[in-house]
């Protein structure tokens, strides 16, 4: 028998607000709205959205030697960040391939990770196991999941949606920094973080007050904001060149090689991984994450071939038609002899050879997002 799907908090909101939901890493997630994807999308470029990401998982950690572990298990240096920081990064397994994707939070006394709502078992299991093999004790590693709610308010009018709600100075929160504080009346963690290339928030906070903090995000926002569902945060995150985990990288993929090699610092010391990466660093890589656009009308989507003067040189990881750039984009790993932008490739649809060119990722560059 097939397990149970879980619902977020919000699973509710979603139902009156008549999202279609399907089944997504083990949640009933809404995919789109009544309005549709595209019109998410553009929406978001335009104003503001607000996304439900409880499904996502939070592990916590702690102890005297808190810093040093979790750079263990991490490529990043998160000896670089102060307490009010966060950072991006990747766990490697020891060949070099990436177990997930994910944010490390800095607060004073401890550290969370942010992972994928698919990996929450495998990430905690492996976490775990390397606890297990850690030399000495005094860490307290805890997974917070389910006691924590997830909101993304994102799109270039958040800030102005989210200032009247808090005490805090939204403005001076800068980018990948978070704050403590009230939203609504419901205490917060007010991340300045995003998956959608335009400026906005992720809101941290206890499971049973996501409901409430989501009707008073959406109240304040009034006509500049709208729910957003899955499938517009897919065209968004893939149209900035943002990895999803499970298409553009995975246990079979390395950092080096999916263009994620600003994330792993192998002059920081010891990490797991770290032997295989320097290994292929220094022999070069053999192939690498591309984006491409169609040089003519199609929707490439994950699976499809990809030739390089005729032969198969890989397949499309991600794909779709994005609704800001108007065109045909995707992502592959290609041999990277043919890994230069303006390469000519082709993309099969429909048992038909599509021709593309390899470009430089984001596919766009407008985004408001506030490095």
């Amino acid at each position: 028998m097939a397990e149970e799907s879980k619902r977020t908090p919000l699973y509710a909101e979603h139902v009156e607000l008549g999202a279609k939901m399907i089944p997504f890493a083990g949640f009933e997630m809404p995919v789109q709205y009544p309005t549709g994807v595209s019109s998410e999308h553009r929406w978001v470029r335009e104003h503001a959205g607000l996304f439900d990401v409880s499904h996502m998982g939070e592990f916590s950690v702690a102890g005297d030697r808190a810093l040093e572990f979790v750079n263990h298990v991490v490529a990043n240096d998160v000896s670089r960040l102060e307490a009010g920081q966060a950072q991006y990064t990747v766990m490697c397994r020891e060949d070099g391939g990436i177990v997930d994707d994910l944010l490390v939070y800095r607060f004073p006394e401890r550290f969370r990770l942010v992972v994928n709502a698919a990996n929450i078992e495998k990430d905690f299991s492996w976490i775990q196991g390397c606890l297990d093999e850690w030399e000495a004790g005094g860490i307290e590693l805890v997974d917070e999941s389910e006691r924590i709610g997830l909101l993304a308010l994102q799109g270039p009018e958040s800030e102005a949606i989210l200032e009247p709600l808090t005490h805090l100075d939204a403005s001076a929160i800068k980018y990948y920094r978070f704050a403590e504080g009230e939203v609504a009346g419901v205490p917060c963690v007010i991340s300045r973080t995003g998956y959608t290339g335009e400026d906005g928030f992720e809101l941290y906070c206890a499971a049973e007050a996501a409901a409430k903090l989501w009707r008073a995000v959406m109240e304040a926002g009034s006509e500049r904001i709208k729910p957003i569902g899955l499938g517009a945060r897919d065209t968004l995150r893939l149209e900035v060149g943002l990895a999803l985990y499970g298409n553009d990288i995975d246990e079979r993929t390395t950092p080096l090689e999916a263009g994620l090699g600003w994330t792993v610092k192998l002059d920081k010391g010891e990490f797991i991984g770290r032997a295989a990466l320097v290994k292929q660093k220094e022999k070069g890589v053999e192939r690498k994450l591309c984006g491409f656009v169609l040089q003519r009308q199609g929707f490439p989507r994950p699976g499809y071939e990809i030739r390089c003067e005729g032969k198969p040189a890989g397949v499309v990881r991600s794909g779709t038609v994005g609704p800001s750039v108007g065109q045909g984009i995707g992502t592959g790993y290609l041999p990277s002899e043919w890994s230069a932008p303006g390469t000519e490739i082709e993309i099969v649809i429909r048992d038909r050879a599509t021709p593309a060119a390899v470009v430089r990722m984001p596919f766009y560059k407008e985004g408001s997002v506030r490095r």
